[in-house]
């Protein structure tokens, strides 16, 4: 664990003192979790293992994808 320092404004610290106290947990904790939660909720998602799994042999599949696509899902 890593030690920093975050200023709060007034309304903001009594909140989270408030929150600590009503559910028994050091304001500490309570800042840890709210920044990891917010990491996770903003920060880059990971990228599917399947991506770029497969090769199609098709050098231009890319480029042509509209075309190759012409027609699927019609009926």
């Amino acid at each position: 664990m890593r030690k920093t320092t975050v200023y709060l404004d007034a309304e903001a610290y009594r909140q989270v003192q408030l929150l600590a106290r009503e559910q028994g947990r050091p304001a500490a904790e309570l800042v840890r979790e709210a920044v990891r939660e917010y990491a996770e909720r903003h920060g880059p998602r990971p990228r599917p293992r399947s991506i770029g799994s497969v090769r199609s042999g098709l050098g231009d599949l890319a480029e042509r994808a509209e075309d190759r696509l012409d027609g699927f899902g019609g009926r």
